[in-house]
């Protein structure tokens, strides 16, 4: 029997993968960007936005505000709750956090594990696992998730508003988001520069 993420990919589904953002994506929402897709079916897909910041709030700040620690308590954190980025993870349910992470973090009927050494949990357990030092070894919390009905991801991509490509955890931790767009293309030989110039030819 083949290995989970060949079996997905067998049936036309990409969870595991990137989307990118092709140049001439309309929707101003997800210009330019990253999205690693947690789940696709015939029922629709979800993602998460893995290149824009959230602005002007910190893990640190969430865990205070989420009364998972005492705000006396932001300058003791553990070396791994500091290194948590918080990003804009889509625009559906911006008030709900997801944390990609590593797959060496699982709760039993909380976390998905989805490919490539990623998993999602959706639970505010794992953020006390992290606050104390218990966590996964990489994650990112994200607000909020993107989201697709049935087929409406298929009929964008064949529009041509998305690239999938093959996801690695290295790029979905990766701090540096400015640059994780240009990354992402340049994994499968794209040159950013050559593809904006190429379209609307055949």
């Amino acid at each position: 029997m083949p290995p989970e993420s060949e079996r997905q990919n067998q049936g036309g589904f990409l969870d595991g993968q990137l989307l990118v953002a092709m140049p001439g994506m309309p929707d101003n929402r997800f210009s330019r960007s990253v999205i690693y897709l947690c789940a696709h079916s015939e029922e629709g897909a979800m993602g998460i936005i893995v290149n824009r910041p959230a602005r002007k709030v910190t893990f640190s700040e969430l865990l205070v505000q989420l009364d998972v620690i005492k705000a006396d308590e932001a300058i003791r954190l553990p070396a791994q709750a500091g290194s948590v980025q918080v990003l804009k993870g889509g625009p559906v349910e911006t008030g709900r956090g997801f944390v990609l992470h590593s797959n060496d973090f699982f709760i039993d009927n909380s976390t998905l594990p989805i490919d490539n050494g990623v998993s999602l949990t959706a639970t505010i357990d794992i953020l006390r696992a992290i606050a104390r030092g218990a966590g996964p070894d990489r994650a990112l919390l994200a607000l909020g998730y993107a989201g697709w009905s049935a087929g409406q991801l298929e009929a964008e991509m064949q529009e041509n508003g998305w690239l999938n490509i093959p996801a690695d955890a290295s790029l979905i931790f990766d701090e540096a988001l400015g640059s994780k767009y240009e990354r992402a293309l340049h994994k499968v030989g794209i040159d950013l520069r050559r593809l904006s110039s190429d379209l609307g030819h055949a």
